[in-house]
């Protein structure tokens, strides 16, 4: 082997710089996620940034809408995003802490212990959007309060969407471990394009709106919008989205369920331990 390796170095680093390349290569097939940096943010740059330069660009009157929208937009977007991260990454720090198996021997009951990650992340998410909502006012005299009582039901469906989508990424962490970790930070930006946080629904693509019109914070986003544009409060986009947030509150929990008792079954708490 000496003798090889003396006659033949550059052979010899090539096979060992392509064995390092092929097992990222195989990590890669069992955890197709970690495609998720190279595949999809580039998708949703272009979606979000296209859709609202389509917007300004098919509406002479957008520059002084888009204001408004993208300001609104991101201070609304920040209690679903909020709301979901506050949630996911405090059961994300019983893993991180080999502290679940714990948490699970305890008479704490799921919805509990579900319920008490949310009730603090209140707490951050109060935070979080009035730093953004008072750097907008005095940054860009931007003040999202006169929009009125408006707002209530607007962020009460933000807010409880946030929670759902949350459980969705605890489902995913219980079966497939930590690997599925990035979707608790990936996937709000999927949502984000797809909702038309910054813009109307119609300047998304015509192949990717229907995704948009099943998600209930497509129509609250959308009610957003016509407060900004002093049309009131439109109840028909409220209805709308509490009823697809009714539908995806019990999809969040029967998924919730399913993975909570395969990760159960399969002794996957062995991960964690």
């Amino acid at each position: 082997m000496n003798a090889v390796q003396e006659n033949n170095p550059r052979k010899l680093s090539w096979m060992r710089i392509r064995s390092i390349a092929r097992r990222h290569y195989y990590v890669m097939l069992r955890s197709p996620h970690r495609l998720f940096d190279v595949t999809i943010w580039p998708l949703v740059d272009v979606v979000l940034f296209g859709s609202i330069g389509a917007f300004i660009a098919g509406n002479e009157s957008a520059g002084a809408q888009a204001f408004g929208y993208l300001l609104g937009g991101v201070v609304l977007w920040h209690i679903i995003y909020q709301a979901q991260i506050a949630v996911s990454t405090g059961f994300l720090e019983e893993t991180w802490s080999r502290n679940l198996l714990n948490i699970m021997i305890t008479p704490v009951k799921e919805w509990e212990y579900v319920a008490g990650t949310a009730l603090f992340g209140l707490v951050k998410l109060i935070l979080g959007t009035g730093l953004v909502a008072v750097t907008a006012l005095l940054l860009f005299s931007f003040d999202v309060t006169e929009l009125g009582l408006g707002l209530i039901p607007i962020g009460a469906i933000l807010l409880t969407v946030g929670w759902l989508i949350a459980l969705f990424v605890i489902g995913f962490v219980l079966r497939f471990g930590s690997g599925a970790e990035a979707l608790a930070w990936g996937i709000m930006f999927v949502v984000m394009p797809l909702s038309g946080v910054f813009y109307p629904v119609d300047a998304l693509p015509d192949v990717i709106r229907p995704l948009a019109l099943v998600l209930p914070t497509t129509y609250a986003f959308d009610a957003m919008r016509t407060l900004l544009d002093g049309e009131g409060l439109d109840w028909g986009t409220i209805g709308i989205a509490t009823a697809s947030t009714l539908v995806l509150t019990v999809a969040a929990l029967m998924f919730l369920v399913k993975m909570l008792r395969t990760f159960r079954a399969r002794g996957f708490i062995s991960r964690y331990s």
